[in-house]
């Protein structure tokens, strides 16, 4: 296997890859040097992507398809392995949300989130993670949330798929260390994607999420990709069960207001005068 994050001779998978942090991520380990195996449901998106990549010099295979179909997602891998070597990497990036409250949430809205923010990343965990436990190598990144840390009004299936999602990383990091296989994930706070920038109102965004973020702005998605791409590499071989906080500092406190700064001050205050 290579060293660092140097990526030159392997192959990783990443679902939803066509947008946002798949994007991003599937961009930055082509720049490494990794063979790529890209799946989303859009394929026309998915098409241009591959493209560049080839472009580049990237070996890619892609198909798009259900993440959430198991047929699909057997047949797939098979053929990525065939075509791009044995995959040493997964990123289940594909996730949905849909906001809603909950005592209006119908069944359909939960078990669709549900289904692909977990479902989905089991059946490719299981599908992929087989075929590394039997060669005793590999590692795999899975996307959970800071919402994994908590509740949010309007989004209990977002944030028990999240939740879910963290404990079944630490799950299969538990099952699968001994045999070979690391299992992390990262939990980023907001990021710049189409998810949040066209998906929320501008004043919650501003005045919720960036607001009470340390840094005072949301995540860049190559920031993101770039956390994934080291607990995927060599860097962090002693690194399994991790959830990996990439969200600017939001998780560090509670009660924050402003960047944590006016309320940090006031604090201090209090506390001399108390």
């Amino acid at each position: 296997m290579a060293s660092g994050t140097d990526f030159s001779g392997r192959a990783v998978l990443i679902t939803g890859a066509a947008r946002g942090i798949g994007r991003a991520t599937a961009e930055s380990l082509a720049e490494r040097g990794a063979s790529l195996a890209l799946m989303d449901l859009d394929g026309g998106a998915l098409e241009s992507l591959a493209g560049d990549l080839a472009g580049s010099g990237t070996a890619v295979h892609h198909a798009a398809g259900d993440c959430r179909d198991v047929s699909f997602i057997e047949r797939f891998v098979d053929r990525a392995e065939s075509r791009i070597g044995p995959i040493d990497g997964l990123v289940p990036s594909a996730g949905v949300a849909r906001a809603m409250p909950a005592e209006e949430m119908s069944d359909e809205a939960w078990a669709h989130v549900l289904s692909i923010n977990l479902d989905a990343v089991f059946r490719i965990c299981r599908a992929v993670g087989r075929r590394m436990v039997g060669r005793r190598r590999g590692a795999i990144v899975n996307l959970a949330s800071i919402t994994a840390k908590g509740g949010q009004p309007g989004r209990a299936n977002y944030a028990a798929s999240k939740w879910a999602v963290a404990g079944l990383t630490k799950s299969l990091a538990v099952e699968w260390g001994a045999r070979g296989v690391r299992v992390n994930a990262v939990a980023p706070n907001g990021v710049a994607t189409p998810m949040i920038l066209d998906g929320l109102p501008r004043d919650f965004v501003e005045k919720v999420m960036i607001d009470r973020t340390p840094q005072g702005r949301l995540a860049r998605p190559e920031e993101v990709a770039a956390a994934i791409a080291f607990l995927l590499s060599d860097e962090a071989a002693y690194v399994n069960g991790a959830i990996l906080e990439v969200d600017g500092g939001l998780t560090a406190g509670f009660l924050t207001h402003r960047n944590g700064a006016d309320l940090a001050m006031k604090s201090r205050i209090v506390g001399e005068n108390g």
